[in-house]
């Protein structure tokens, strides 16, 4: 009985202007808070709404390994990447949309629904903000799924997830956007303006100040190319074709034995600086760091920046505005008395929701002479804010993370293959650094990638 990957878990001090005005305040103030929360670590590849971006689809199209009647249930999620730029500001009702599947759909029979079939639909509702007070809505409708080239298959959906989305997706799929008030910046322009009207002389160089260091709110629904959806089945799908998984579920005897040996003595846990328990291990890499870095860039992830002063900035503007910022720092974590070596984000259109891991090169290699990399993968998926703690809140199944990880790399085409792996007495559940729980099966995924 063959089960793909994806099919096991459902679905994881910057520089101060010389002038310290109300606006110079505030910002040191949001600084020190982005700073705080950047310090649990994550986030999640930017593509600015409105921006094009090209599709890493490196796979050729799967061929089907039998003809077999299978059906898909429904309530079945379907993991897909949007092919077309959407926007409650600019697409019109009616246009259609195209996404692309990028998890396999499995069952006991095989894989049912291949990395790279296409989703196809149109924009159901288009409802731009008209006021202040009026939230912009979306509906998104995927009706038609085409496996191989020319064969459509009608099935009936709806969307239940826009990853890392600042909007929220009601149960009827509809996306709802945000309110004017609900943008922090919002906030803040209506202080700066009671702020100018009491200081007349500098409200001009406020104004300039404000532009510099907030940029401008925005609330309309914007989502590039690229953006992940999870869409539901709402009624079964029938099929005939049962498909090989796009990646091998195996890794090769020589990654295999060495990457068994060092679990065995391998930390469980990276640490803060301190000392403290931080992000549990769940990732195992084989490759160059050439090699891990061009498949992250394939699979859309980006790069975090180090924590200078011009990147600070930009992280508070994201922060303050409701917007993405991809290359956000991340904070430091230890491994073998080492900060991590490599971190990898992937972000959408806020700061407070973002994928991210770290990783470290770990003292051994294969018996090949390839590097072996140990990583850890969590999800942010809003603000912890608690006495003595202002950070990123984590989704607390972390397995749900680690497979998005290995679901995204194996469409870069870099992935020679995956394996689960287990390390003896494993970790199974515990809090992160900042007191929040968390859970996995103790598992630790192994990705060969390609040479």
């Amino acid at each position: 009985m063959r089960h793909s990957l994806a099919a096991q878990v459902r679905r994881g001090a910057f520089s101060r202007p010389p002038r310290r005005g109300f606006l110079a305040r505030f910002s040191i103030l949001i600084a020190g808070l982005a700073a705080g929360m950047v310090s649990s670590g994550p986030l999640s590849s930017v593509t600015g709404a409105g921006e094009q971006q090209t599709s890493a689809w490196t796979l050729p199209e799967p061929l089907p390994v039998k003809s077999e009647s299978v059906t898909v249930p429904a309530g079945t999620s379907i993991f897909a990447g949007l092919e077309t730029d959407v926007s409650t500001a600019k697409s019109h009702l009616h246009s259609p949309i195209m996404a692309r599947v990028v998890r396999d759909v499995t069952g006991a029979e095989g894989v049912l629904i291949p990395v790279g079939a296409t989703l196809r639909g149109r924009i159901d509702t288009l409802v731009p903000s008209s006021s202040p007070t009026d939230r912009a809505r979306l509906l998104l409708k995927f009706s038609r799924l085409e496996i191989l080239s020319g064969k459509l298959v009608e099935l009936t959906a709806h969307l239940s997830e826009v990853e890392n989305s600042r909007e929220k997706v009601l149960p009827t799929g509809i996306i709802q956007g945000l309110l004017q008030s609900e943008v922090p910046i919002s906030l803040l322009q209506a202080a700066l303006e009671k702020w100018k009207k009491a200081n007349p002389q500098a409200g001009q160089e406020a104004e300039k100040q404000k532009e510099k260091y907030l940029g401008k709110s925005n609330t309309a629904i914007e989502y590039a190319a690229g953006t992940d959806l999870d869409l539901t089945l709402d009624k079964p799908l029938e099929l005939d074709k049962v498909f090989d998984p796009a990646a091998p579920e195996r890794i090769s005897d020589p990654a295999n034995s060495t990457m068994k040996k060092l679990l065995a003595s391998a930390p469980e846990r990276a640490s803060g600086k301190d000392g403290k328990p931080g992000d549990p291990l769940n990732l195992v890499i084989v490759g160059s760091e050439a090699d891990i870095r061009e498949t992250f860039r394939a699979a859309g992830w980006d790069v975090p920046e180090r924590g200078t002063s011009s990147s600070l900035i930009a992280t508070v503007r994201a922060a303050v505005s409701e917007q993405g910022y991809g290359k956000a720092p991340v904070s430091d974590l230890y491994l073998y008395g080492q900060r991590e070596n490599l971190a990898f984000e992937k972000m959408l259109n806020t700061f407070t929701k973002r994928h991210h891991l770290r990783l470290w090169r770990s003292p051994v290699k294969t018996t090949a002479g390839r590097e072996i990399w140990l990583g850890a993968a969590t999800h942010d998926i809003g603000l912890d804010i608690h006495p003595g703690v202002v950070s990123h809140a984590i989704d607390p199944n972390l397995d749900l993370e680690r497979a998005k990880v290995g679901a995204d790399l194996i469409l870069s085409g870099h992935v020679a293959g995956e394996a689960l792996l287990t390390r003896p007495n494993p970790l199974t559940e515990g809090l992160s650094a900042t007191g929040a729980p968390w859970r996995t099966d103790g598992r630790l995924l192994a990705i060969e990638l390609k040479p």
